[in-house]
């Protein structure tokens, strides 16, 4: 005899259309019921498109997340014996502030698990820049993610399918039917994740601006704000700064030059906005796990931030001295007449970088490790005609030409120096 399901879709739907709020035990069914099958694509994606254009309640968003929660494993970290705090950039140009952060919390004695993903369209993933690295691994064991934790304090790997499975389900539908944006889905879907693995405390890096997935500023921080209040009502505690990525972050677009950069950062250089990024957010997160005032800037002079990178990387079997991939071919692009630098769009830049093989188009298609752009300005910096502004990375020069189209009109230059706008623009709390 089949059972008897305790809801109809249909109603869900109907309520949510309508603009009414749906009932806890009918939102935790639906999600349940999605994510085993029972209730249709076709019905979820309408249940999607109500929540995009009504929205939902405070209390709706913790029931559907803990909904998407349950539908598979949740880790603890318990066991570690120290505090865990992780990190999550909703993505952007040059984002690489994960690589150098992790390892820098870590070296205060705080277990930093960073579980990552790959790059779909022009925002890079952490996991590709890392495969960069000669025999570097992103696929670990349970117990082998635990015991790096024990051991080094950071980790960088792959989440594991168990994590949150409706959530998967969810993001492939919305990505066919146009409800990406749907804030309370975003947010349910990062936090649902972080929420899953267990990490005691949470930073959120959420960014706005060309290159940013919000671009409007506003919608920016009401999505920080949603996650905020999300963890708060998890029981992690979590903290959010709104950083810009109307510019590309540091100097290196790709994976290799992207780690390049990163080590930079740790060997106490590297370009000021990924420093002062960097540094911000370890701030936030090393005051969640206990240790309001710890010397992060000291931790990047003096080697331990470095010592712990090379420890996380050699645990994963990779080589933190080999030579990484180096391009075939470069295209540098000069400038054609005198004055500042006014403008740099993220977003050009992605999809330029993109195009030259350092991000993908389907999930399963490769990225080249060495394609990519490394810039030598950034706004406010003065140039004279014939300086070099950027170099293009290539495999072969096939590319190139179809990079230079994405970046057409993408920089300005101009009599005045521009003003200079903050990189974090504020810091929200619950």
């Amino acid at each position: 005899m089949t059972a008897v399901e305790a809801f109809d879709a249909v109603d869900v739907i109907r309520a949510k259309r309508d603009g009414g709020a749906v009932a806890e035990p009918a939102l935790r069914w639906m999600v349940d019921a999605y994510t085993r099958g029972y209730v249709a694509d076709s019905q979820m994606a309408a249940f999607a498109m109500a929540v995009l254009l009504n929205g939902m309640t405070r209390d709706e968003i913790r029931v559907m997340t803990d909904a998407m929660i349950a539908s598979g494993e949740r880790m603890s970290f318990a066991g570690l014996g120290k505090p865990t705090v992780d990190k999550h950039s909703t993505g952007g140009v040059g984002d690489k502030i994960t690589l150098p952060l992790a390892p820098l919390v870590a070296s205060f004695g705080v277990a930093v698990p960073q579980l990552s993903g790959r790059g779909l369209g022009h925002t890079g993933g952490t996991l590709d820049k890392l495969e960069s690295i000669p025999g570097w691994r992103a696929a670990l064991s349970n117990d082998e993610m635990f015991a790096q934790l024990r051991d080094m304090g950071a980790v960088i790997c792959a989440a594991g399918s168990g994590l949150a499975p409706a959530d998967k389900k969810l993001y492939a539908l919305r990505d066919v039917t146009g409800t990406v944006e749907a804030i309370p889905l975003i947010a349910s879907s990062i936090m649902s994740k972080k929420i899953a693995e267990g990490t005691d405390a949470l930073v959120l890096d959420v960014k706005f601006g060309s290159g940013a997935f919000m671009q409007d500023v506003d919608r920016a921080r009401e999505l920080a704000r949603t996650m905020v209040a999300l963890g708060t009502d998890s029981g992690v505690s979590t903290t959010a700064l709104l950083t810009d990525m109307n510019t590309p972050l540091g100097l290196a677009i790709g994976n290799a030059n992207e780690v390049r950069e990163s080590v930079e950062v740790l060997a106490g250089g590297g370009p000021a906005d990924v420093v002062e990024l960097t540094v911000a957010l370890a701030r936030e997160m090393l005051a969640l796990a206990g240790q309001p005032d710890a010397d992060v800037e000291a931790a990047l002079q003096d080697g331990r931030a470095m010592d712990a990178w090379r420890a996380m990387i050699i645990a994963q079997d990779g080589d933190p001295d080999a030579a990484l991939p180096a391009p075939n071919e470069t295209h540098t692009v000069t400038a054609t007449e005198d004055g500042f630098v006014t403008g740099m769009e993220a977003l050009p830049f992605g999809i330029a970088a993109w195009r030259l093989g350092a991000g993908r188009a389907r999930a399963q298609d490769p990225v080249l490790h060495a394609a990519g752009i490394d810039l030598h300005v950034k706004p406010g910096d003065q140039v004279a005609a014939g300086q070099p502004l950027f170099t293009l990375l290539g495999e072969d020069d096939s590319r190139f030409d179809r990079a230079l189209e994405a970046l057409d009109g993408a920089w300005t230059i101009g009599p005045d120096a521009p003003e200079r706008t903050p990189l974090v623009l504020e810091r929200i709390t619950a």
